[in-house]
């Protein structure tokens, strides 16, 4: 672990990403922290080209900053571990894990289908019907109620119809 140096805090470039996740609650939390107590963290910074870039540290920076301060301790690191994302992706076993996670989601997703396909043929009409049942113009789920007779003759009539000996 390199040791912790001091460095001026106007020369240090915090990136726009960096930037946009800054939260003053914290840098307010923790500038209180380094009056009581100091700075105990140092912060991470890389060098590009002819300038320092902040890699962590973005709530203590800006907390030395509302302090007044000129300078802040801070870490060199190398710009490979700034990045360890790139590095990560780079590495066989990484893609070959990506790789089979690809495959069973695509497994996955033709077993779905292949299941919702399967649904849908218990829906299709009977074997030796050329409509399905809803397209039958005969075919109807509700039974014909059969209107109440108004008198006597009207039910014998009624009942003469359905084949029943009253």
């Amino acid at each position: 672990m390199p040791k912790p140096e001091s460095f001026p805090i106007e020369t240090i470039f915090v990136p726009t990403k960096l930037k946009k996740t800054l939260n003053p609650a914290t840098v307010a939390e923790i500038a209180e922290s380094m009056l009581d107590i100091g700075q105990q963290t140092p912060i991470s910074i890389r060098i590009d080209g002819d300038r320092l870039v902040l890699v962590e540290g973005l709530h203590r920076l800006e907390a030395c900053k509302a302090l007044g301060e000129t300078t802040i301790l801070g870490v060199l690191v190398p710009a490979e571990l700034a990045h360890p994302k790139s590095l990560l992706a780079e590495r066989p076993e990484v893609e070959a894990e990506r790789t089979k996670m690809a495959r069973l989601k695509q497994l996955r997703l033709e077993k779905e289908a292949a299941e919702a396909s399967r649904g849908s043929s218990t829906q299709a009409p009977r074997a030796g019907s050329t409509k399905g049942l809803r397209d039958h113009p005969k075919a109807s789920p509700v039974r014909m109620v059969k209107a109440k007779p108004k008198s006597l003759s009207d039910w014998i009539t009624q009942q003469k119809g359905t084949g029943s000996r009253y």
